[in-house]
């Protein structure tokens, strides 16, 4: 058996246990990535360490330190109730609001984790009050971030745009971004009617909107206004500036504990730890099977096939697996190559197929393991989150199984480009 088969079946080892026993999958990985990388890979702790997300260990962290204290001094209520006057009371819009704004912010040059980070806490802990599903908020803000994360000016279609063109391939900027657009936004309408959308529009809104103006939390004070202007800071840090998301989080949390201790000082036992622990192992393991090749062997086995329809879907269905546990851009940096060989005999259409990659690698960023995916589990209040974290990998399996094949179906089988 090769090394790289035995380390698929280690995979799917640690997800069996993982669901059967009460044990962390973040910890489980960390010990699969020590026996797989030691044992089968030859490789020694620096070569294991080598795909731990520092950077995402970091946005973790920062972020849920900085939103704990917004929590803990009530900011979050407080723009809770702006979303309540701005929308006039009426809830059923708030999800969708959430939807536009992500959409915009990644449209615009936002790195859609920057644009979660940003957006989901937020999001989440007006979900919290109302009585909204969590699973609800999150996604519309994961699959706002990804609508609008292909426009033309954007970090994801900019990259891409800037693969399609180094490999000579035919482009087209604008079905690109509409692609991922309407897959999103449908997919966005259909969760909305499931997850109890429809029936946010049959509360009371006027004496919700009565009872959150009667909460006391929900004035102003000198902490709540240096939280807001935090926000405010981070936001032109990370878009204005492309700083760090992490980075700037955990400074501006500092910052405010500083000058508002006591309120601060739970904060950081707050942190969602168990949630950093899972996602951080997931991805070392991950991180392992980069590093002895075990994705581009199944890579190039699938561009192989002498099928091209088939080599099509099969690569498709494999950006999204490997993209809900790694990087969109970096998988989608890897398979447009990959597709190359078959692009340019003629039978598949260009655009079509790089459209229906792009959309395969980033509509399954609602996984917990992926790094939108986790800051929705880690920003949200008041949750189970072993049930909800349960909730995004049920739900991220099912956009894994249904997506790769809706958009092959439309795009590609066409041929479009």
């Amino acid at each position: 058996m090769s090394a790289e088969l035995i380390s698929i079946l280690v995979l799917v080892v640690v997800f069996v246990i993982a669901t059967t026993r009460s044990i962390n999958m973040g910890a489980l990985a960390f010990a699969a990535a020590f026996a797989v990388g030691e044992l089968a890979a030859d490789l020694d702790a620096d070569g294991i360490f080598a795909g731990f997300p520092g950077d995402l260990f970091v946005v973790l962290v920062g972020v849920t330190y900085l939103f704990a204290i917004a929590r803990a001094n009530g900011t979050t209520d407080w723009l809770v109730h702006a979303s309540i006057r701005l929308v006039r009371g009426r809830i059923a819009l708030i999800p969708w609001v959430m939807f536009v704004i992500t959409g915009a912010l990644t449209a615009i040059g936002a790195v859609s984790p920057a644009a979660v980070a940003i957006v989901a806490p937020i999001a989440l802990s007006f979900a919290a009050r109302y009585g909204i599903s969590p699973l609800l908020m999150g996604a519309m803000v994961v699959h706002g971030a990804q609508g609008g994360g292909f426009s033309p000016i954007s970090i994801y279609g900019s990259i891409v745009n800037g693969i399609v063109e180094r490999e000579n391939l035919p482009g087209n900027e604008v079905a690109l971004f509409l692609a991922s657009l309407i897959a999103n936004l449908i997919i966005a309408g259909i969760v909305f009617v499931l997850f109890g959308g429809l029936k946010l529009g049959g509360r009371d809104m006027v004496e919700e909107s009565e009872s959150a103006a009667e909460d006391d939390e929900s004035r102003l004070d000198p902490a709540k206004i240096a939280t807001l202007a935090a926000l405010v800071a981070l936001v032109v840090a990370v878009l204005g500036f492309d700083l760090d998301a992490g980075l700037s989080s955990i400074t501006l949390a500092v910052i405010l504990s500083a000058f508002w201790p006591e309120s601060s000082r739970r904060a950081v036992g707050e942190i969602a730890w168990s949630t950093v622990l899972l996602i951080c192992g997931v991805l070392t393991y991950v991180g392992v099977l980069e590093e002895m090749g075990t994705i581009k062997w199944a890579g190039e086995g699938v561009s192989d096939i002498g099928v091209p329809l088939l080599a099509a879907v099969l690569l498709c269905y494999i950006g999204a697996i490997i993209s809900a546990f790694a990087s969109s851009v970096g998988i989608m940096g890897a398979l447009i190559p990959l597709a190359v060989p078959f692009l340019a005999q003629g039978e598949i259409g260009a655009v079509g197929m790089i459209a229906a990659l792009a959309v395969s690698a980033t509509v399954v960023d609602v996984s917990p393991f992926s790094t939108n995916g986790a800051l929705v589990l880690a920003a949200a209040p008041d949750v189970d989150r072993e049930r909800f974290f349960r909730q995004l990998m049920v739900y991220g399996g099912i956009i894994v199984a249904v997506v790769p094949a809706a958009v092959w179906l439309v795009l590609v089988v066409p041929g479009f480009g």
